[in-house]
């Protein structure tokens, strides 16, 4: 099998110098697209006092206004698009749960730079051409199905399109048709474990060597979790459909130690969350992504609301973002104090005899805001185990987050189980 570094494209072999001057001229470029194409942007422009030429250097951008969701949102369904209708090849779309759908559009150009991308960041996770790729992602409107199926066929992959649900079909799948590489939710990931050992199935003798999960936030204590009782390598992927979908940015296999950003496609800051000041490398905040070469919906300075920090790159010459542990509109502010879902799997996963599925349930007792941490117990758990499990959980929250909550140890398998992006907050409070 050829080395790692054999396999890198010509952007993976940029050198840094090299890499500014592309994202420069494709930054001056996709600038004056979004200008001349999107009312919506020579608005915006206009308004900041701003021309596409004004970006003379790199850090010119930060000059730029933001785009949120909201302006997503309130273009819809078409009025983000930069080229006419009937070059898109292909619409996804946001799930819109929280209100309208962002729509997103993708030239037939759009279509083939995602599979590059996508097959970037596989090989970086360790897969190689000739591999089975099991993709559990959900298909359809979701980026995640499709964009993993595509990008796997591109590096050479025989692809498995098991898509989410039928979760014993899907461990009988892996059984049978023996892949190397799995392409799944984390939270999901948790549920096919916990299928595998209900049918006697030791997982760790299955064929699978590389699990590449994205989609939500997950930790490090859950990536101990899959790679110990999966017996694989467990990386991230990043990506959102208002900037591409999967494979913006990727964890490599050898180092485990952030994702490396595609910045020749894709350029990211992190910005203060409140002033939108954009912070120095290192510092944490928010990230914001611009697009680089898309053609049908050029992104400009998106707010992805995702809470992280840039540092240099290390197996590639791309800087790295720090693995998401949370985002600025999943906090939760409890009495006074912020909490993040990712803070509750930490301890949750390092508490004996509970399973690593956990829910959050807020609710309102009188004028404040109470919050009930209800985490499954692992088979075979006595009531003295629970009840412990209990008071640990509720100690270490106190604690590390400094709030004091209350938990219920539930049974096995008792919980809403998610094939896709898993709804860890119940909020149940009055409106």
């Amino acid at each position: 099998m050829a080395d790692a570094t054999d396999l890198l494209d010509a952007g993976e072999r940029l050198g840094a110098e090299e890499l500014r001057a592309l994202q420069l001229e494709r930054l001056r470029a996709s600038l004056r697209h979004a200008y001349e194409n999107v009312p919506f942007y020579r608005e915006s422009f206009d308004k900041a006092g701003l021309r596409p030429e004004d970006c003379r250097s790199l850090d010119d951008l930060a000059h730029f206004p933001f785009t949120t969701k909201a302006d997503l949102r309130s273009q819809y369904p078409y009025g983000m698009f930069a080229v006419p209708r009937e070059r898109i090849r292909r619409l996804h779309a946001s799930s819109g749960t929280t209100g309208l759908p962002t729509v997103v559009g993708y030239t037939e150009n759009d279509l083939s730079m995602w599979a590059d991308m996508v097959a970037r960041s596989l090989r970086a996770a360790g897969a190689r051409p000739g591999d089975i790729a099991h993709v559990a992602y959900g298909y359809g409107l979701f980026t995640g199905g499709l964009g993993a199926h595509y990008g796997a066929e591109r590096l050479g992959c025989t692809v498995v399109p098991a898509s989410g649900g039928m979760t014993a079909r899907q461990v009988q799948l892996i059984r049978d048709l023996e892949p190397g590489v799995i392409m799944v939710t984390p939270s999901y990931m948790l549920t096919l474990l916990d299928e595998f050992e209900r049918q006697g199935v030791d997982p760790r003798r299955t064929s699978l060597r590389v699990g590449v999960f994205g989609a939500e936030p997950w930790t490090e204590r859950m990536r101990q979790e899959i790679e110990e009782r999966f017996g694989i390598d467990a990386v991230d992927i990043y990506g959102l459909s208002e900037v591409i979908g999967p494979g913006v940015a990727q964890e490599c296999v050898e180092t485990k130690d952030g994702l490396h950003v595609w910045e020749d496609h894709f350029y990211p800051e992190v910005v203060d969350p409140i002033t939108g000041e954009v912070l120095p490398e290192g510092e944490r905040g928010e990230l914001v992504f611009t697009s680089l070469t898309k053609e049908a919906m050029p992104i400009v300075r998106y707010r992805t609301r995702d809470l992280t920090r840039l540092l240099p790159g290390t197996a590639r010459v791309f800087r790295r973002m720090e693995k998401i542990t949370g985002r600025s509109d999943d906090m939760v502010i409890l009495r006074g104090v912020n909490l993040f879902p990712t803070q509750i799997e930490e301890i949750v996963l390092r508490t004996p005899g509970v399973a690593p599925h956990f829910q959050l349930r807020l609710s309102r007792e009188g004028r404040m805001d109470a919050l009930t941490v209800r985490a499954e117990a692992r088979p075979g758990a006595t009531p003295e185990t629970r009840q412990e499990a209990a008071r640990a959980i509720a100690a270490a929250v106190k604690d590390g987050v400094g709030v004091s909550v209350d938990v219920e140890i539930v049974e096995p398998e008792s919980l809403e189980r998610s094939v896709g992006k898993i709804r860890r907050i119940v909020d149940l409070r009055p409106r």
